[in-house]
């Protein structure tokens, strides 16, 4: 279960009082989130560019797990410190602490750059589960 994830749908089921809690294991790990509609548009400018080359495709930009919970329970006018938990079983045991790209060479050569906010992508997860939870037609 990928944390972004994880986080997002725990969070409206607890708005929706169908769980009481999140439990993460390290919330200081800091990542570099990105929308996967701008990595794909990076990939067709790398599929599409003359010259086969490697490219890194980021954002530059990192935040904790922490921050992102922060985010996800005030947009959601939850409180954090009621439902968050944290446990040594969701520890990864050699986990980076801190992961940032660096993808100054595809906006230099190709004049890529990310369209979405991390705000954006949050925003249309949190969308995306009240939606289903909101609806007669619960899958998840």
């Amino acid at each position: 279960n990928f944390v972004t994830s994880k986080i997002v749908k725990t969070a409206v089921r607890i708005k929706h009082k169908l769980e009481k809690e999140l439990v993460l294991g390290n919330i200081d790990s800091s990542r570099d989130w990105g929308h996967s509609k701008d990595y794909v548009a990076a990939m067709h400018l790398i599929l599409s560019h003359k010259k086969p080359d490697d490219y890194v495709v980021a954002t530059g930009q990192t935040r904790t797990v922490r921050k992102l919970c922060e985010y996800v329970f005030s947009k959601l006018n939850l409180d954090l410190d009621k439902h968050l938990k944290t446990s040594e079983k969701f520890k990864r045991p050699e986990e980076l602490p801190y992961l940032k790209g660096d993808s100054s060479k595809i906006r230099e050569k190709l004049k890529w750059k990310p369209k979405y906010t991390f705000e954006d992508l949050i925003d249309e997860m949190i969308e995306f589960w009240e939606i289903n939870y909101n609806s007669d037609n619960l899958k998840y």
